[in-house]
């Protein structure tokens, strides 16, 4: 019986995680960082900055002395000496030698400071790179989520349209069946109400298929049941927007990503053409070695004659290590002549990819101010579009509520109805249109000004 509620209460938790993951609604926020956190490109990104730790590690590492031990042990078998018989036998003699070195850079151009330097240079690079990565994610989630809020927008004008033209078709009926209006009158409503049907069906689907980028785009796995939270978006205009586009630039200038990309870039490349030229000066190095060795062969014993009386044997393992011992220790200068032009073709390089990175540095401005100037444009052009649609909408709403007074009183034929409620529809889809086009750009405009998508976690 345990069992069986047991069951029952873990089936019954299941049902309601599957049925709260398939009526989530992900807000703008929650996409972005969902994207963030599963992207790949960001993934990758993110590996870019762990790489470029590990590098500025080893740059620090070049400060510190190398050091290193040495051990082998040795069987030397045939034909020796026996020093007892002066004969030559088959013997096994066995040597062990024991040794240490120590290294250091006391001087080597500079060279060792700069590469630390640009190790840390090249960390905030790719730090950088992954807030770009991220910006442009967001950028795309938020454009590919309005595009969501814009296609349900849009069905609902296409559905309140069906409903209108199904009370048309009721009022057509009634009117024909009055005598008031010919019966073809009925044919063209119902021919219009499965227009509006089958413009319904394409809206739809626009729909679905607006949602799939966005679930991919997210890669999501259970894109079937994805949907965003429903909010009321206001055509407003941004505080940015009564800002001069001299002004945005100056703003972006300090803070866009791709600015500090570039200059960080030619500070890299400047730290290239000093640790190139570095290899023009002397290097002094320190150095010490220790090493020590050990017998294992029989010592031989001499009276104070000088002749030989026996053997013994080997002094133990410590005395002929601290007896055979030996220190070597001194400074090294290397002073570079001549390596084949080899260090002046570096220069020469690296001065050329300074030269690169400057030039980048002036079209990554230039391609700012381009880029800021076009969305000032394209915003201030869209909030016009938007207004402008607007007053369209109160004319056209005004000439369609005409239009159906003097089509239920029988004053206008079903032809004339059906061109003032198309005109009608469209000024109602252009609103929706001009409505999230300057949302987005305006929001392109604020991203460049300094005011994210949302806020990073």
């Amino acid at each position: 019986m345990i069992k069986k509620r047991f069951l029952l209460l873990c089936l019954l938790v299941w049902a309601t995680t599957m049925v709260s993951a398939q009526q989530k609604k992900w807000t703008l926020e929650e996409c972005v960082n969902y994207a963030w956190s599963h992207n790949i490109s960001v993934k990758q990104s993110e590996l870019d900055v762990q790489a470029a730790e590990v590098e500025k590690f080893a740059g620090f590492g070049a400060f510190l002395p190398s050091a290193s031990a040495n051990t082998s042990h040795s069987w030397n078998v045939g034909l020796n000496q026996n020093i007892t018989t002066n004969l030559l036998e088959n013997q096994t003699t066995q040597f062990t030698s024991l040794g240490a070195n120590v290294g250091i850079d006391i001087y080597k151009g500079l060279q060792n400071q700069q590469r630390f330097r640009k190790a840390k240079l090249s960390v905030i690079a790719t730090q950088y790179q992954l807030e770009k990565m991220k910006d442009d994610i967001g950028l795309n989630v938020a454009n590919a989520f309005l595009q969501i809020v814009f296609n349900k927008e849009s069905l609902k004008v296409q559905l309140d349209q069906l409903a209108i033209s199904e009370k048309q078709l009721l009022r057509t009926q009634q009117l024909v069946d009055a005598g008031a209006l010919p019966r073809g009158d009925v044919l063209d409503s119902k021919a219009t109400v499965a227009a509006d049907k089958q413009k319904v069906v394409v809206a739809e689907n626009t729909l679905l298929i607006s949602k799939l980028s966005l679930a991919q785009l997210l890669q999501l796995d259970d894109f079937q049941n994805f949907d965003i939270a429903e909010a009321d978006y206001e055509a407003k205009q941004s505080e940015v927007m009564f800002q001069t586009p001299a002004a945005i630039i100056a703003k972006a200038k300090e803070n866009r990503i791709e600015l500090k990309i570039s200059k960080t870039n030619v500070a890299i490349a400047e730290k290239e053409v000093t640790i190139a030229k570095g290899a023009y000066q002397p290097t002094i190095q320190g150095y010490y070695g220790f090493n020590s060795r050990i017998s294992y062969a029989d010592i031989p014993l001499f009276d104070n004659t000088g002749n030989l009386i026996g053997t013994r044997g080997p002094l133990p393992f410590m005395d002929q290590f601290n007896n055979n011992k030996g220190h070597q220790f001194g400074i090294q200068l290397n002073v570079p002549i001549f390596s084949g032009f080899a260090v002046k073709y570096n220069v020469m390089r690296s001065k050329v990819a300074l030269e690169r990175s400057k030039i980048a540095y002036s079209q990554s401005e230039l391609d700012l101010e381009r880029s800021i100037y076009t969305a000032y444009t394209d915003a201030q052009g869209a909030y016009n579009s938007y207004e402008s649609a607007l007053s369209a909408l109160d004319a056209r709403r005004s000439a369609f509520e005409y239009a159906q007074e003097r089509f239920n009183v029988g004053l206008m034929n079903t032809f004339e109805y059906n061109q003032a409620q198309t005109l009608f529809v469209n000024a109602q889809s252009e609103v929706v249109r001009t409505k999230f086009d300057y949302i987005f750009r305006t929001k392109v405009v604020e991203f460049y000004f300094g005011i994210p998508i949302i806020l990073k976690q």
